[in-house]
């Protein structure tokens, strides 16, 4: 990346930030684990475009400069502010979600990122959970990360009331406070199976949400 265009990315992920923590009052409660530089997969719900950023930008920057999220690379390189923005803001891990046009094996570009010491932001659901429902069914990506990279903490991260501050079609955020709750790891244990893995990464992760939530009927 050439040095002009690695100083705008820098202005822009310093002004989206400021947005972030300033004007939409995003904050992170570190409920399960300490902001601490270990490596870690952030696995959070999903139901509005901003999402992704307001993980990144709730985290300490000397984390936020070591993680890159998990992105589309369909919505991302849509055009050029957003090629910019995912690849040389977020500097994201971009994944082609069409298998009939892929030429790489997306878990192969995760690990490869995750070998190179990267901490990542991902969205199990896959898609926006647009339903009444607290959560859509986990694909198999989170599960196999951890089967795969063992040593890294799988950290159910839960974000709340984006979908308030940002209804669909609207441009200015609403006031009210984001909150980003960190919960605590999660492995994939010993002979444990996928489904058994996602359905307890899933009620750790809406757990956070409120805490008398035991799991997911």
């Amino acid at each position: 990346m050439s040095l002009p265009r690695r100083l705008a990315a820098r202005f822009v992920g310093h002004a989206l930030t400021f947005i972030a923590r300033f004007i939409i009052a995003a904050r992170a409660d570190w409920r399960g684990i300490e902001p601490v530089p270990r490596q870690r997969v952030y696995f959070a719900n999903h139901v509005s475009n901003a999402d992704m950023p307001m993980v990144w930008a709730v985290l300490p920057p000397a984390l936020r400069r070591q993680t890159r999220p998990v992105a589309a690379a369909d919505y991302w390189l849509k055009n050029r502010l957003r090629a910019f923005a995912g690849r040389d803001v977020f500097g994201a891990v971009l994944i082609d979600r069409r298998p009939e046009a892929r030429v790489e094996d997306p878990m192969e570009k995760i690990l490869e990122a995750l070998d190179e010491g990267a901490s990542l932001i991902i969205f199990p659901e896959g898609n926006r959970n647009m339903t009444d429902d607290p959560l859509l069914p986990f694909r198999s990506g989170l599960y196999n990360m951890g089967k795969a990279r063992p040593e890294v903490d799988l950290v159910p991260t839960w974000i709340a009331n984006l979908n308030e501050i940002m209804p669909k079609g609207e441009i200015i955020p609403l006031p009210l406070i984001c909150t980003v709750t960190f919960g605590a790891p999660l492995h994939v244990e010993k002979d444990e199976d996928k489904d058994a893995f996602l359905q307890r990464a899933a009620a750790a992760l809406v757990s956070l949400s409120d805490p008398t939530f035991d799991e997911i009927t």
